[in-house]
């Protein structure tokens, strides 16, 4: 049964993460600081990609860039998708295991599993993020501790190690200094030992030190970890505007989940409650009712604490079932490097490579890595996914202002003068700029435009290749050299 559950899982995880229809925003400014180590010998840590104002460029993912760029460069594109496969199975498999620590019962329901999958996978199916990291150590961590609940205590001095490495591959470091308090109050309450807690706590921040930016790094990292993020989605509130009627399928899993623990509850003393269960449910419960993006904290809890409540459920024919769907989306899927025409200005890339439209450029944030990897040094951008990491406060309002064409829309053009713009053809400035008469739409692909100065209109063009091969073929190259 061991066997046909993580087989099953195994699976379902690749067979979902191969569906992807697009690479990650950030990946690609995660890519450059990889290969910034790996191929440069150093940490990046001044920004050489963007023409407007910058500081020191806080990268606290540069750890995950080295490996993504690592695989990349050893094992090809693909090893990205696989790697997202292989740590969501790792969270999910250690998750079991902590099942296993905490109950008798058969931890093998791959219908709970299931549920708990379906409810995240807009989240983590998307290769590769860096905060899939902070997922698997901070699932990690709870079999760690839970371990040592069960006596083994040896094993808190593997945290701080852990924490060291975790530190320097991403900021969601601090999900683990924080479970660790969650322990130590929660064994408080308990009336159990708690100091071994607080002493690794005490211990494992030290250590938050060890870094290439050294004290000021942890200023940083304690801003960046409590700044609001209005202008990013991913960071809206679960029940906020935009997300009513979205993630249906976790708000049905986080209500039942409430639903048991709250039976459960009923039936059970205040003595025998285990404080910190519910320390971490509610607490995670509520990270993910705050921002979308930290939903999964919510359903890695729920596996490991909220299983052991529910019933028996013999499952043998449900694992066939979710194995046969698995091997049907393996015959359908045309498995190819995802290009993700409609989410990035591929062809729009190609064309400025094509005629050679140097100078500074102007796209919206979200894909401006993208255009740094694949047009520096000939393109310097405005800005990109790395918000705080580089840039200043009051560049993302500007250019909300500008792409939204609100009153002042012009102000981001006469202070930052691009040479180039790719604009989205659903924002109002796209229109606007058609209609005035000092910006031309020089091409226009599906989602995007190419827009340059009138002056500088050459009026003849060479157009880029509609072949989605040549694309796939050469998604990862780029001019970027150390």
């Amino acid at each position: 049964m061991a066997f046909l559950f993580y087989f099953t899982l195994f699976l379902l995880i690749l067979a979902y993460s191969m569906t992807t229809n697009h690479y990650d925003f950030d990946l690609w400014a995660r890519l450059i600081a990889g290969m910034g180590v790996i191929d440069g010998g150093h940490v990046l840590t001044q920004d050489f990609l963007s023409y407007t104002p910058v500081h020191t460029w806080w990268d606290h993912e540069w750890g995950a860039g080295v490996i993504f760029y690592f695989f990349l460069k050893h094992f090809g594109p693909f090893s990205l998708i696989v790697l997202q496969a292989l740590m969501l199975f790792g969270i999910l498999f250690t998750a079991s295991h902590v099942t296993k620590l905490r109950t008798d019962k058969c931890p093998y329901n791959i219908l709970f599993y299931f549920f708990a999958l379906m409810a995240v996978m807009q989240n983590l199916n998307a290769p590769i993020r860096c905060h899939m990291f902070s997922f698997l150590f901070f699932t990690v961590f709870i079999y760690i501790f839970e371990r040592v609940r069960k006596g083994n205590e040896k094993l808190l001095y593997l945290v701080p190690i852990i924490i060291l490495f975790w530190n320097n591959i991403h900021g969601g470091v601090v999900a683990g200094l924080g479970l660790t308090a969650m322990y130590a109050l929660g064994e408080f309450l308990n009336k159990k030992p708690f100091k071994k807690y607080l002493i690794t706590l005490a211990i494992s921040s030290l250590v938050l030190f060890i870094n290439p930016w050294g004290f000021d790094y942890i200023k940083f990292l304690l801003m960046a970890n409590t700044m609001k993020r209005p202008y990013i989605i991913e960071w809206w509130g679960l029940f906020s505007k935009y997300y009513l009627f979205k993630y249906i399928i976790f708000k049905a899993f986080m209500l039942i989940v409430c639903v048991i623990e709250f039976l459960h509850i009923k039936k059970e003393s205040w003595q025998k409650i285990d404080k910190v269960k519910y320390i971490i449910l509610l607490s995670t419960l509520y990270l993910a009712i705050s921002h979308v993006k930290l939903m999964p904290f919510f359903v890695i809890a729920s596996l490991c604490f909220v299983y052991e409540d529910l019933p028996q459920i013999k499952d043998r024919i449900i694992c066939y079932t979710l194995i046969l769907i698995s091997l049907l989306t393996f015959a359908i899927k045309d498995f190819s490097i995802p290009v993700g025409m409609d989410n990035y200005p591929v062809k729009e890339v190609e064309f400025i490579k094509q005629n050679n439209l140097s100078g500074k450029i102007l796209t919206n944030f979200g894909v401006g890595s993208y255009v740094s990897y694949k047009l520096h040094p000939n393109n310097l951008i405005f800005m990109d996914g790395r918000y705080e990491e580089v840039y200043y406060d009051y560049m993302v309002p500007l250019l909300k202002e500008f792409f939204l064409a609100y009153p002042n829309w012009h102000q981001l053009i006469e202070h930052f003068a691009p040479d180039v713009m790719i604009i989205e053809n659903f924002y109002p400035i796209y229109n606007k700029l058609k209609q005035g008469n000092e910006w031309q739409a020089i091409y226009e692909g599906k989602t995007f435009g190419v827009f340059i100065p009138v002056a500088k209109n050459q009026k003849q063009y060479n157009q880029p290749s509609d072949d989605l091969k040549y694309y796939q073929n050469t998604l990862f190259d780029t001019d970027i050299k150390f």
